[in-house]
């Protein structure tokens, strides 16, 4: 029992030794921050440019990589704030700069600056670039075409009879001319759909540009639409007429009708006829080398779609 309570004793009077030895290092290590925060240094850091009250219709173009190099001469407090955040250097776009017609040209002196926005226990020393040339454009709008990007696929029997539409068709684009101008058309990221045979109604994002130089965009997503239906196919025979044969030319063909097929949904199927579709052939395009006149549909009804003619040649003899 004894010699377990003089390990004990032992024990404690270490820790409290080793207890002493870290307060005074820790003292030690404060005196020696404080005693280095109150000297003076020097250094060139980098501002970022904080733009304020730029006029509203006006776009900078060039100011993405817009720093100014300042050195600066002051105790090592100061100098805490501008490593634990990144600074800046607020420019008055009101009051600090001058207008052409293309750009805003800011330029100061070191005494300006230090008075406006550095405090009395900071010497500012140097200033690279002393001047600042921010180019601008005039906002411009335009509306832009969507482009929809797809791959889809039917059901078997099914389609859509109209073309797939997007919702909205078009977007406005606002932003410098200089780079609104450049653009033709917005795409769609790629509507992909397998074994469809209901009404298609999906929303889709745009493929709007990453590098927009401050763009604006009304939407940045779109709606898919198309009605499908089920199809069928039909088959019809249609005369062929002849056009544009020379005056006191009598020609003799065959054949004289042929079959025409066609798709359509089966709503429409039965409401189509013959008299629907005109098949022509044009005796003026026809070759020197040519021995056959080749028939054209030049008339289909609005509710069909892949019309085809089963014959392409039509034979022909000039009659004495």
């Amino acid at each position: 029992m004894i010699k377990i309570l003089k390990s004990k004793i032992i024990a404690g009077f270490k820790s409290r030794r080793i207890n002493v030895f870290l307060l005074f290092l820790l003292i030690s290590f404060i005196i020696l921050i404080f005693s280095k925060l109150s000297k003076q240094y020097t250094n060139t850091i980098p501002f970022n440019i904080h733009k304020v009250n730029v006029p509203p219709e006006a776009v900078i173009l060039n100011d993405s990589n817009r720093v100014l190099h300042i050195t600066l001469k002051t105790y090592g407090f100061g100098w805490l704030k501008y490593y634990i955040k990144k600074p800046n250097i607020t420019i008055d776009f009101e009051s600090d700069v001058y207008r052409t017609s293309s750009k805003f040209v800011w330029f100061k002196s070191k005494a300006y600056l230090k008075n406006t926005q550095f405090g009395d226990q900071v010497e500012l020393l140097n200033l690279k670039p002393d001047t600042l040339v921010f180019r601008y454009d005039v906002n411009m709008v335009k509306k832009v075409p969507i482009v929809l990007d797809s791959d889809i696929k039917y059901s078997p029997g099914y389609d859509v009879f109209d073309s797939i539409k997007t919702v909205p068709d078009s977007i406005a684009v606002v932003g410098a001319k200089e780079f609104v101008s450049k653009i033709k058309n917005i795409k769609t990221n790629v509507l992909k759909l397998n074994e469809v045979k209901t009404n298609i109604d999906k929303a889709i994002s745009l493929k709007l540009p990453k590098n927009n130089q401050g763009l604006k965009f009304s939407n940045e997503t779109v709606k898919v639409k198309a009605h499908v239906e089920r199809f069928t196919e039909g088959t019809l025979k249609v005369p062929v007429d002849l056009v544009n044969v020379p005056e006191g030319l009598s020609l003799n063909f065959f054949p004289k009708i042929v079959h025409v097929t066609y798709y359509t949904s089966l709503n429409n199927f039965n409401t189509i006829s013959s008299k629907d579709f005109k098949v022509e052939c044009d005796y003026n395009k026809l070759t020197q080398t040519q021995s056959f006149l080749i028939p054209q549909v030049v008339k289909a009804p609005e509710n069909v779609k892949n019309v085809k003619i089963h014959q392409q040649h039509i034979e022909f003899i000039i009659k004495e």
